[in-house]
């Protein structure tokens, strides 16, 4: 299952403008935060709770910017 990370990507380059700087701050590289939002690896808990830290998304709301399942393309 592949999930939609539009809304993370939007928020981080509203906080951060940058996946490099986000990648910085969450203190892993750009390229784990890359195969994360390309779905090539999974978010850990850990890793989903420092994130909504960072860019201040509400516990809340993590379903809508984490478990958003992609919808595929005809």
């Amino acid at each position: 299952m592949k999930f939609d990370y539009g809304k993370l990507r939007g928020k981080i380059k509203e906080k951060f403008n940058t996946q490099n700087a986000f990648a910085d701050a969450m203190g892993v590289s750009a390229v784990t935060i890359s195969d994360k939002l390309n779905n090539k690896v999974q978010w850990t808990q850990k890793e989903m709770d420092m994130a909504c830290s960072l860019l201040d998304i509400d516990s809340a709301e993590i379903p809508i910017y984490f478990f958003t399942i992609k919808v595929k393309e005809l």
